[in-house]
């Protein structure tokens, strides 16, 4: 690793699916993973395209349960290239000595290149050079090209470049005795022009898909006609172009992709656009170029920079990049949300879970623009969470914890156990608090952009949905004077239920009932930051009268919940009668025990019987809301509580957790940021390794874990500098860790265009944008400051210890 190049040196097939996710190249509209060209699906190589919104939904029977799944679709493969040496066989690295083998991704460029050296039987020995990109200017191009170099021999060389229709969702173990089938056979064609073209449609969403390619070939660098051989297989279209080569001379072929779907905008029939694309794309050094300038404009906005410089380093820009592939500026249009493991393989077929609320703080201090569209993709499937909710007898909106295209619910209803073989019931759709992160990430938002246009026409609606059917959902216990909320599932996946219980659900999890009553407070914020007739508008749209309003109040104040020795605040209702774990003695006997509920059920055991954690659940709590919020939560619910409550209950989780979620990291290194940063420091490297390390062993390949990434540079630019944007001011109390020296970055806030904001131990400086434009209030620690934003801001700082 360099400050921005991510290489592998040596060819490794039992790594390859790694580096294809890690190396994938993206434009926040598609991804395509870095599979070689010249590679098929084959147990090594997996190559996998796949554009935002471009779902598809196949059933099976299951144990004679009928099971349907949208997924996410993995489409027509643009990058098949391969090349041949006089009428021999297709490059093949497994039949051939290879040297010299590198693979370099250049981050802030956004171009992944690929070197290596080749020996055939003969001795004939040749270098080849790619390089691709996935544009990041204009939404639906991407290149690639390749070099040949005859080291010591001569004669012709024939390349083959091709569409490949001929693809299936199979990148998920898991998954592959499911159907995978998604498309339908495809239409091919090659044009006068010598344009390839490849059109396709998904079985059951119906959405056409167009490839459009077009090559180029120069010899020493100077173009040169080649006769184009049509090659046609079912599902499948190239052209073969031979040259002839003296020892010593290279050639190029550049290849220029155009990818349009029905799902675009401002297009007409798929196949005509993905044509016109590249007819106006230009060469691949324009297209390059213009790639390369839009990644210069990104970076300046979102780099995040640390000292010391290193692998730490380099990862968090990798998480930046990735990031920025999976949702950008030409994400807004798309209507789509944001998936969990980004758009870099099928692993949780594509669905969109709770991820958004590590990964929005990114893009509210950044680009809120991109952050609003992503909350739109919310408000515009209320009408199915308002159904889901009526299904159950509430009222308001019930989000899905697992959602697709149309908003319904898509998680799972029996998943299978790969260490026991079997097939069991999936209630993780139990866990309602999704609404809860919906609203949350709404009023985050808000806080942060200080749009009270978008509050008022699409996100108060939401959270007063939300509050609507949570307020709803909990019932009143006279006996104690307190409501309950029964039957979800907290963020921690490994209780379901309590033991003996038939009926899945817990009751009264802290987490939900914390976020709920927050929630149904900053409902009631809302109604009072709505012009009056706005205010009218919406109850009357929601059916919401005072006695509601008087509802919200009361069960903000009487929600319960259960704590247990020493003022632990219990993770649900009846945690404290659970079973100590036997920690060792399962360590001893497994080694990695962070899929306990696996390796139980594999038993013939379960998790809900123990008091593990799979994640962070209550941990939670003290990472989404700063120590005020939670105290002025626990005040309102006529809670006593002391300072060391939180430590206290920080501590006793930390022992029974076993991190089975990339996210529990994240989260544990927040909660102990303020009190013991050399362990919120390892978390935090931990984390920063989720993917680039491969943890969890095998699950990187099927697609990044963006939650993780997000929270990794979340971490960083208010983790450890206490950021918070409240009050209608910009916060920081920094706390760095000992081996962070330092850390820059730059941050849009409400109507200030740019702040960078640069730290270290003894110092904080805060800059304006240099432009015309309000003067910030800023509160640093404890004192209070105005930044002019033509000038800046230097802060002396006092060393903390701990």
């Amino acid at each position: 690793m360099t400050r921005w190049l991510l290489r592998y040196d040596g060819f490794d097939p039992a790594q390859e699916q790694l580096r294809e996710a890690l190396c994938a190249l993206g434009n926040g509209r598609f991804v395509t993973r870095a599979a070689a060209p010249e590679s098929r699906a084959d147990g090594v190589h997996y190559p996998g395209t796949y554009v935002a919104g471009v779902v598809n939904r196949l059933v099976d029977e299951i144990d004679g349960h009928r099971i349907e799944n949208e997924s996410i679709v993995n489409l027509p493969d643009w990058q098949s290239l391969t090349f041949r040496l006089d009428g021999g066989d297709w490059l093949d690295l497994s039949a051939l000595t290879v040297c010299d083998y590198v693979q370099e991704l250049d981050l802030r460029r956004g171009v992944l290149t690929r070197r290596f050296v080749v020996e055939d039987g003969q001795g004939r020995r040749t270098k080849v050079g790619q390089r691709r990109l996935v544009s990041m200017a204009a939404p639906c191009l991407a290149a690639l090209d390749c070099t040949i170099e005859a080291v010591n021999w001569s004669g012709p060389v024939t390349v083959r470049s091709g569409l490949d229709g001929r693809v299936t969702n199979c990148g998920v173990a898991r998954y592959r005795g499911l159907s995978g089938r998604h498309l339908l056979p495809a239409e091919t064609g090659l044009g006068d022009d010598g344009v390839l073209t490849l059109v396709t449609e998904t079985s059951q969403s119906r959405m056409r898909i167009a490839l459009a390619a077009r090559q180029r070939v120069l010899v020493d660098g100077a173009p040169v006609d080649v006769p184009a051989a049509r090659v046609d297989e079912p599902g499948f279209v190239a052209v073969d172009l031979t040259v002839d080569l003296a020892a010593g001379q290279v050639a190029t072929v550049q290849k220029l992709i155009g990818l349009c779907t029905s799902r675009d905008r401002g297009i007409g029939e798929p196949g005509e656009a993905a044509v016109d694309e590249i007819a106006r794309a230009g060469d691949f050094d324009t297209v390059l170029a213009r790639h390369e300038l839009t990644w210069s404009y990104l970076w300046r906005r979102c780099d995040v920079q640390m000292d010391p410089q290193g692998r730490a380093s380099v990862t968090l820009r990798l998480h930046v990049f990735h990031l920025l592939q999976t949702i950008s500026h030409h994400s807004i249009d798309l209507d789509v949300g944001i998936p969990a493991r980004g758009l870099h393989g099928e692993a949780y077929r594509g669905h969109v879970f709770w991820d958004e609320m590590f990964v929005l703080p990114f893009y509210n201090l950044r680009l809120p623009e991109v952050a609003r569209a992503m909350l739109l993709y919310r408000w515009r499937r209320l009408p199915q969470a308002r159904a889901a909710a009526r299904a159950i007898g509430r009222r308001g909106a019930m989000f899905p914890w697992q959602s697709g295209a149309s908003g319904r619910e898509e998680s799972q209803t029996r998943h299978l156990n790969p260490k026991s073989g079997r097939w069991l019931p999936d209630n993780s759709a139990r866990q309602r608090h999704i609404g809860l992160a919906v609203a949350y990430n709404t009023w985050r938002y808000y806080e942060a952009t200080g749009d009270v246009g978008f509050l008022a026409q699409y996100g108060a609606e939401v959270i007063l949905d939300v509050a609507t059917f949570f307020a709803d959902l909990a019932t009143y216990d006279p006996a104690d004077d307190r409501y309950d909320i029964c039957g979800v599932m907290g963020p921690d996946e490994y209780h379901d239920a309590l033991p003996g219980r038939e009926e899945p659900g817990l009751d009264d999890n802290a987490y939900t009932n914390v976020l709920a009553a927050w929630t149904l407070g900053r409902a009631l914020d809302c109604l009072d930051i709505l012009t009056e007739q706005r205010r009218h508008e919406l109850m009357d749209l929601l059916d919401l009268g005072q006695l509601d309003l008087e509802r919200w109040g009361h069960v903000s104040r009487k929600l319960r919940l259960c704590w247990h020795g020493d003022g632990i605040l219990s993770q649900f209702r009846g945690y404290e009668d659970l079973e100590e774990f036997d920690w060792a003695g399962y360590r001893d006997r497994y080694g990695d025990i962070s899929r306990l509920d696996r390796i139980l059920e594999a038993e013939g055991d379960s998790t809900n019987r123990y008091k593990v954690s799979k994640q962070a659940d209550v941990l939670m709590l003290f990472q989404l809301l700063t120590a005020d919020e939670l105290y002025a939560v626990l005040d309102r619910l006529d809670y006593r509580h002391d300072p060391e409550s939180i430590p206290r209950t920080i501590g006793y989780y930390l022992d029974r957790t076993c991190h089975g979620s990339t996210l529990s990291k994240v989260v544990h290194s927040w909660v102990l940021a303020r009190s013991n940063r050399d362990k919120a420091w390892g978390y935090f490297l931990d984390a920063l390794d989720s993917d680039i390390a491969d943890v969890q062993g095998g699950t990187t390949g099927e697609g990044i874990h963006l939650g993780a990434m997000a929270g990794t540079i979340d971490l960083l630019q208010r983790g450890f500098t206490g950021l918070e944007t409240r009050k209608d001011a910009l916060w920081l109390d920094p706390y760095l860790p000992d081996l962070l020296a330092s850390m820059r970055f730059r941050i849009r806030y409400r109507h200030h265009p740019e702040v960078e904001v640069t730290i270290n131990h003894d110092r904080l400086t805060v800059g304006g944008s240099r432009q015309r434009a309000a003067v910030l209030p800023v509160r640093i620690r404890e004192a209070e400051y105005r930044l002019d934003p033509r000038g800046s801001l230097e802060i002396p700082l006092q060393r903390r210890h701990g």
